[in-house]
């Protein structure tokens, strides 16, 4: 019930924010939505296990999922896609 809550409110929430947002920042909170998404699942699979390192594990992959999706839209944010430089210039 929590998962689908919070994906329920994730998806109120990307919805809202792309009434005025251009494509690139659409694109954006949809890395972030999906990352943060199998950052979720990672962490819940990592509550259902019985071992510690495998808890550990997991958690730390969840990390590093969160990590590189906002990593990939603040690049998205950022860079100007045709010359892959920061700020288009």
């Amino acid at each position: 019930m929590k998962k689908v809550f919070v994906i329920a409110i994730a998806a109120g929430l990307v919805s809202l924010s792309a009434c005025n947002s251009s494509p690139r920042e659409q694109a954006a909170d949809n890395i972030e939505s999906n990352t943060e998404a199998v950052a979720d699942n990672l962490e819940d699979a990592a509550d259902n296990v019985s071992n510690d390192a495998a808890e550990a594990r997991l958690e730390n992959k969840a990390d590093a999922v969160r990590a590189t999706g906002q990593n990939q839209a603040d690049d998205m944010r950022t860079n100007d896609p045709d010359t892959n430089l920061s700020n288009g210039i």
